[in-house]
């Protein structure tokens, strides 16, 4: 068992002096899965890794009823609030919605162009939240795979599931997501 699976152990059980001890361990993955997530997303200027991580650190510790299983259960719950901590950011500074000349975009594209449109970041949150009512776990394997960085191994293993299973349903859900987004702009 790693020291941070063991820390998140006994936090489960009520230490609640372990934090920065454990903060030091995690800091730089969560570093690494921030600095992942703000280059796929291209976020705005003013939101920098260190933002992200301390934001949803601070989600993350104030969760009252959030337990983790393990060390890549955490990392994995964390990949998600950072992807809604980008999501409410560009909620924020999104001053226009989209409009006119519609064209098919796929995931890359989307999640590659949202600095020059915010709108689309919200729109690829929207069509992960419509296909979560379809397939939750085809979001957590997005989430996991793109916005947490996992590997395919750690994801069949936080999902107990086969590494086919994991490729077969990331190529389903890329193609929803390609399909679902395929009407909006994307200026290149």
């Amino acid at each position: 068992m790693s020291d941070i699976t063991q820390l998140l152990l006994d936090a489960r059980e009520g230490d609640s002096d372990i934090g920065d001890q454990l903060l030091s361990l995690i800091y730089d993955k969560l570093r690494s899965i921030a600095q992942q997530q703000l280059r796929k997303m291209r976020a705005h200027d003013t939101l920098n890794t260190t933002a992200l991580v301390n934001e949803a650190y601070l989600k993350l510790s104030q969760a009252d009823q959030m337990t983790y299983r393990d060390r890549l259960h955490f990392y994995a719950v964390s990949s998600q609030a950072m992807r809604y901590i980008l999501v409410d950011y560009a909620r924020r500074h999104s001053a226009q919605r989209r409009g006119g000349d519609w064209r098919q975009v796929t995931l890359d594209q989307a999640v590659s162009h949202t600095s020059k449109q915010p709108a689309l970041l919200l729109d690829l949150n929207d069509a992960l939240e419509r296909l979560s009512e379809l397939d939750p776990r085809l979001v957590q394997i997005v989430e996991y795979l793109y916005f947490g960085g996992l590997s395919q191994t750690d994801v069949a293993e936080q999902l107990e599931i086969s590494e086919r299973t994991v490729r077969r349903e990331w190529t389903k859900a890329k193609a929803w997501l390609t399909r679902e987004l395929r009407s909006y702009e994307v200026d290149e």
